[in-house]
C-alpha cells in the first residue's frame, strides 16, 4: 500500500466529492462545513450548484489567493472565499432558517468519528480545545443529504470508522454518505455499504483500517481519484 500525505490525502476527498455535484443538471443548494469540506468548492465547475456557508452567503467560489484575498469576505470556518455570480448576502439568523426549513439540500461535514450505523461525532472532544458546536446539529438534521468528508485514520493510526462512536454524538443515523482517500461508503437500511475502493489500498489492507463491519456492493468499482 502506497502511504500518501495528508495533503494529498485531503484533496483527493475534496475532488471526490466535488465529482457528485459536477455531474448534476438540477438546481443543488450546498453547504460546506470546515475543514476539508471547504475545499470541495475548489472543484465544482457546474453553475447548477449554489455553494452556501452558514455566516450568510449564498454563491461561494473557491478560495481566495493572492490578489483575490478579501478579508471582509469569509467562510464560516474564516477563510478568504470568491464569489460566483450571482452571489448574495443574508445575515446568520435567514442563513441558519435556510438550514432549519430543510433549504438545503446536500451538506459535507468534517467529522471525528462515524460509525456502521451512521452516527456522527464531530463537535468535541472532551478535555479539548472547542469553540462549541456551531451549525453541525442543525446542518445533519436539516439537510437532506449528509455526505461525510475524513481522513480514514487519525495522526496516530486510530481508525475513525467505529463500530461505535466513542465521542459525543452530533446526530443519529444522519450520514448517507462517507468519503475518505481509500474509500466510498453508503449507509443502506442503517448498515455501512462499501461503493468504491482506492486502487493502492487492497480490500485486506482496508478492512484492517476500518473498526466497522461493511458490505461490499456487488457494483463495487475503483475510487476515481
Amino acid at each position: 500500500m502506497i502511504n500518501i500525505s495528508k495533503e494529498e490525502a485531503k484533496n483527493r476527498i475534496a475532488k471526490r466529492i466535488a465529482q457528485e455535484f459536477n455531474v448534476t443538471k438540477d438546481i443543488v443548494f450546498i453547504n460546506l462545513g470546515v475543514g476539508i469540506p471547504t475545499m470541495v468548492a475548489n472543484y465544482i465547475n457546474n453553475e447548477n450548484v449554489f455553494i452556501q456557508a452558514e455566516n450568510g452567503i449564498l454563491g461561494v467560489g473557491p478560495l481566495a489567493e493572492g490578489d483575490d484575498i478579501d478579508f471582509q469576505l469569509i467562510n464560516a470556518g474564516r477563510q478568504p472565499v470568491t464569489e460566483r455570480k450571482g452571489c448574495s448576502y443574508f445575515d446568520s439568523s435567514v442563513s441558519f432558517g435556510m438550514i432549519r426549513g430543510g433549504h438545503i439540500d446536500v451538506t459535507v461535514i468534517g467529522a471525528f468519528e462515524v460509525d456502521g450505523e451512521g452516527n456522527i461525532a464531530n463537535w468535541i472532544i472532551p478535555n479539548g480545545k472547542q469553540l462549541g458546536v456551531g451549525g453541525a446539529m442543525d446542518l445533519v438534521s436539516g439537510a437532506g443529504k449528509v455526505i461525510i468528508a475524513m481522513q480514514h485514520n487519525g495522526k496516530d493510526g486510530k481508525r475513525k470508522i467505529k463500530k461505535s462512536c466513542t465521542l459525543p454524538i452530533t446526530g443519529f443515523q444522519e450520514a448517507d454518505m462517507v468519503v475518505t482517500e481509500w474509500a466510498v461508503f453508503s449507509l443502506y437500511q442503517g448498515r455501512l455499504v462499501l461503493q468504491e475502493i482506492a486502487s493502492d489500498i487492497t480490500l485486506d489492507e482496508l478492512k484492517s483500517r476500518t473498526e466497522a463491519e461493511f458490505k461490499i456492493s456487488d457494483n463495487l468499482i475503483e475510487f476515481k481519484t
